[in-house]
């Protein structure tokens, strides 16, 4: 009888973890989303917003890359092509 007890329990907290990543995800991905259309990436990279360590990392390629969609990178290759 206990341990039917405790399952119920363990499988409350697995569920309430399950939606709290939901919604977590719901909350996260929409902006990175807008991020990444206006830096001339796909959309879709937003989900790799969820994996840890990848994160980070598509964040500095991101940062350091040009975003040609806003006319940055257009700007940095006129005057490369000046000198």
């Amino acid at each position: 009888m206990h341990g039917m007890y405790m399952n119920g329990i363990a499988w409350g907290f697995g569920l309430r973890f399950l939606v709290m990543l939901l919604v977590a995800a719901i909350i996260i991905l929409p902006p990175f989303w807008k991020i990444f259309s206006k830096a001339g990436f796909s959309g879709w990279f937003s989900l790799l917003m969820l994996i840890p360590m990848l994160n980070l990392i598509v964040l500095y390629v991101v940062a350091f890359s040009d975003w040609s969609s806003l006319g940055y990178g257009q700007q940095k290759r006129s005057s490369d092509r000046r000198e």
